[in-house]
């Protein structure tokens, strides 16, 4: 997904997904403390509802964040600072800065808990900067002490996704760091087709399975499939979760609704990255249907920000892909109908 600098682009032991021969409906949720790492298929509960958590930026409030009171703010993004093993938000601010923290405070006083994602389209994800696992088991941790946080989002997409050796590094790391964290909750947000994950995102998850990482929730970005692609945003977003929830069977081995339920689905709302494709807040109802009818973990989009109606006036502070959604709306109108 983008970062909020500049317009952006368009998971791994499913918490118990991630050994072979383990149970596959052990009790958990996606937000919540990891299942014994004996346990090897996602494991949350089936009981809670669809959750709804938006993606928000770290350094600036928006006036729509709290639009369908989110439980969770997946706060974008962790990268490395420059080319060394230093985390910092979007690349500019320091992980300890005192407005982030401020910032964070405020998200969280409505009862909301906070989610830190590492990577995105910009910049340069730590695993393809830091040297040895330990040390960005360390980079990781830092950013997750700094936001009070004990849920790591890895938005792992690009050049990035294709790395094999950021990609073995990163798992190594994340099986480190959930050693040392028994309450880390880790999601990966990869992107999709309505095919289904492609080749090297299947081959991170094997990475993670093979590494012992626990991955809680594999979250799908709905989006930006290709000019090919100029059919209903909606129901694309469907047909894509029903391939990914297929393959995440066959990859850990577990049931038809533990893969559901470790499953979540991010669209990018109003116009995307690709001429033609629009999720309008109709495909934003139908998702949400569609979610709570499978029990998925939780929706979210991309982005607050963008979750009000551009305005006239100049062009470069109506920028449809950055700060508004490009299609007719009431201020935080996706907000309400991702959260139900």
């Amino acid at each position: 997904m983008r970062s909020f600098l500049k317009p952006m682009t368009g998971l791994m032991c499913l918490m118990a997904l991630a050994t072979a021969g383990c149970s596959a409906d052990a009790d958990s949720t996606s937000d919540a403390k990891p299942p014994d790492r004996s346990s090897a298929s996602p494991s949350p509960s089936a009981s809670r509802a669809t959750s709804y958590a938006p993606y928000v930026s770290a350094t600036e409030a928006s006036d729509n964040d709290s639009a369908g009171s989110p439980t969770v703010y997946n706060l974008a993004f962790v990268i490395a600072d420059g080319s060394d093993c230093t985390p910092s938000w979007n690349g500019t601010a320091a992980v300890g800065d005192s407005s982030v923290k401020s910032r964070i405070s405020a998200l969280k006083e409505g009862g909301a808990t906070v989610r830190v994602s590492f990577g995105g389209a910009s910049g340069k994800e730590l695993a393809e900067t830091c040297s040895s696992a330990a040390k960005l088991a360390a980079a990781y941790g830092e950013a997750l002490d700094a936001a009070g946080s004990s849920l790591a989002d890895f938005d792992v997409e690009g050049d990035a996704l294709a790395d094999s050796g950021s990609v073995e590094l990163r798992s190594e790391a994340i099986a480190l760091l959930q050693k040392e964290r028994s309450d880390l909750a880790v999601s990966f947000t990869l992107p999709v087709m309505p095919s289904g994950l492609d080749d090297d995102s299947v081959a991170l998850l094997e990475s993670a399975n093979d590494n012992s990482v626990q991955v809680s929730t594999v979250n799908i970005m709905t989006m930006n499939y290709g000019e090919s692609y100029d059919g209903d945003m909606g129901d694309y977003a469907v047909t894509s979760a029903k391939a990914a929830q297929s393959q995440l069977k066959e990859v850990f081995g577990t049931t038809d609704s533990t893969a559901w339920r470790a499953l979540a689905l991010t669209s990018m709302i109003g116009t995307n990255d690709v001429d033609g494709e629009t999720f309008t807040l109709s495909d934003a109802a139908q998702v949400r249907a569609f979610a709570e009818s499978k029990e998925v973990a939780w929706v979210s989009m991309w982005s607050t920000f963008r979750d009000q109606q551009c305005q006239e006036g100049d062009a470069d502070e109506n920028d449809a892909l950055t700060n508004c959604s490009g299609v007719s709306q009431p201020a935080g109108a996706f907000g309400d109908a991702l959260s139900g």
